[in-house]
């Protein structure tokens, strides 16, 4: 997870509680002292996650991890970062599930601002921060979501508005959105002049994602969350919270969960391109390198490319060995929730490669002679 506190956001713990941005009031609930994901029971306590749903997800993480380390020449130091790592779970079955001869060159990193779990493997390094460099895989699971964003509606005028939201969830609208926030929602989520329409502000987590990218010096970055694209926005947003399981209303005071869906294409976009000041947007920099294409997917088409299908075993099997046909019954049941249409399956995956092949694009050499 990130630190999405500002000095508005302090505000929360200086005793002035008057509305103001969700940016701000998320990143408080959430990060700030006492916030959310700083509470003992972690993400694992209140939503389900891929991750949590089978440990099928974690072993194609490792065949990922596995080709990017052949597509790197399999060097002496193969990273595996885990951005936004609960407490460790996802980082933990990657280790596990790796081949004795890569597990022996890799080098896992788990960042999140929680302490580090009791008992967690030892070669498990912890960290606030993500490290300054990465060769090999960054993957990112349901991090994005939880960049807290702004969110804007529009007033009876037909004019874009920052919805301020006090600690009950109580809302008003306060001012035009002006700016770099209004040059990215003409760019990546127009609004009709039609009141009570709303929107994310993406701009954060385009700054978040390039960030972490950055910091990849050869290898591959995924993010892997809800997401939605330009030509599909949700006409109302899609800022909601979870509780003990259960989605619940947003209410900024630390006592749920508060996310909302990632607009991946212009995450994708923003990668390779110069940091500019805060409120600013990225923009293209002779400096900023030369990547590849991010191509976006969804999870099913990713994990099917990992060799995870859901498909049902035969049906023979049940007769020879029947104890191996119900490990393998209930092996596709968790695989058919990962890739799930409608659920999980939908799910978006970024994929940037940083000086290898994308790893998830078919070698045409290994395609059939026609």
């Amino acid at each position: 997870m990130t630190d999405g506190t500002t000095a508005e956001g302090s505000r929360r713990n200086s005793g002035d509680r008057s509305p103001r941005g969700w940016r701000a009031a998320a990143g408080a609930a959430l990060y700030g002292p006492g916030g959310f994901y700083r509470r003992p029971e972690g993400p694992a306590g209140h939503f389900r996650t891929s991750v949590h749903a089978s440990p099928l997800f974690a072993r194609a993480v490792a065949r990922l991890l596995c080709r990017v380390d052949a597509a790197l020449g399999r060097p002496p130091a193969l990273d595996f970062v885990d951005m936004g790592a609960g407490r460790g779970e996802l980082v933990s079955g990657v280790l596990a599930a790796l081949p004795a001869d890569v597990a022996a060159r890799a080098r896992a990193y788990a960042v999140e601002i929680a302490d580090r779990p009791a008992g967690l493997d030892g070669r498990i390094t912890w960290l606030s921060e993500l490290p300054e460099t990465v060769t090999g895989l960054l993957f990112a699971n349901e991090w994005l979501d939880n960049v807290p964003v702004d969110v804007v509606e529009v007033d009876s005028a037909g004019v874009p508005r920052l919805v301020l939201v006090a600690e009950d969830g109580s809302e008003r609208l306060g001012e035009p959105v002006t700016g770099a926030p209004a040059d990215w929602l003409a760019r990546w989520w127009p609004l009709p002049a039609e009141q009570g329409l709303r929107a994310e502000i993406g701009l954060p987590r385009d700054r978040a994602w390039a960030s972490a990218v950055d910091r990849v010096v050869r290898g591959l970055a995924v993010a892997v969350d809800y997401a939605h694209t330009v030509d599909a926005r949700p006409p109302f947003g899609t800022l909601t919270g979870f509780r003990e399981g259960r989605e619940t209303a947003p209410v900024p005071d630390g006592s749920c969960d508060i996310t909302a869906h990632v607009a991946l294409d212009a995450c994708a976009a923003a990668a390779g391109t110069a940091h500019p000041p805060s409120g600013a947007l990225p923009v293209p920099s002779s400096t900023a390198r030369e990547l590849p294409g991010a191509r976006l997917l969804t999870q099913r088409a990713a994990l099917r490319a990992l060799d995870l299908t859901g498909a049902r075993p035969p049906l023979a099997l049940a007769s020879s060995d029947p104890s191996a046909y119900v490990r393998a019954l209930a092996s596709a049941g968790e695989a058919a929730e990962l890739t799930a249409p409608g659920g999980l399956g939908d799910f978006g995956w970024l994929l940037q490669p940083v000086g290898i092949p994308d790893p998830l694009e078919p070698d045409p050499r290994d395609a059939p002679a026609l």
